[in-house]
């Protein structure tokens, strides 16, 4: 059986990773996603194993430390990791995965899983990210700052993908995302 294949998508916060995942997954059949474990308190629009799996600091520190993680960071100050038995289990069955991580777990990934196709999403400025994370409300003004801070850094590390999307309008971003999964799928029949 062939292996599926790993799609990582990451960028700054704010920039729309996660509105473009949902229409991914509209879009494309047989589409695996991964659902990150992670600290970070559960907003209130979010579900328990649709967003994210929501642990203790101490249970996800266990989880570390037994290896359990493909990948993990502490992000903004909180913790976040994808479990490598769900990628692996995925991928070994032949199915296609996506994952929407940050740039340090992308690197992590990549090293360990180096066919994986990486895609970038983006804005065209820093300040558009801070109008649309203070739009969305879920910050304080000081998460707001730490998260400009990190995504500055972040941008700049866009070269290092496969492939960069600008999402300055949603319909054509998630568009281009749709028809970049499916030309690895064509590539691969």
């Amino acid at each position: 059986m062939k292996r599926g294949r790993l799609f990582i998508l990451s960028g700054p916060a704010g920039a729309g990773k996660g509105t473009l995942r949902k229409r991914l997954f509209r879009e494309v059949e047989d589409l695996e996603y991964s659902v990150s474990c992670t600290t970070r308190e559960r907003r209130s629009d979010e579900a328990e194993g649709r967003e994210y799996h929501y642990v203790s600091r101490d249970e996800f520190e266990s989880m570390a430390g037994r290896g359990e993680f493909l990948e993990w960071a502490e992000v903004h100050g909180n913790c976040y990791g994808t479990k490598k038995s769900e990628v692996e289990r995925v991928l070994n069955e032949g199915r296609d995965m996506a994952l929407e991580i940050d740039v340090k777990g992308c690197r992590r990934v990549k090293d360990i899983v180096p066919e994986a196709i990486r895609i970038f999403i983006t804005v065209q400025s820093l300040d558009e990210l801070e109008d649309r994370l203070m739009e969305r409300g879920t910050e304080t003004p000081e998460q707001i700052c730490v998260r400009l801070r990190n995504a500055a850094m972040e941008m700049k590390q866009s070269a290092e993908y496969d492939h960069v999307i600008m999402n300055d309008d949603v319909e054509q971003a998630s568009r281009e995302l749709v028809e970049i999964i499916k030309s690895y799928r064509n590539a691969g029949r």
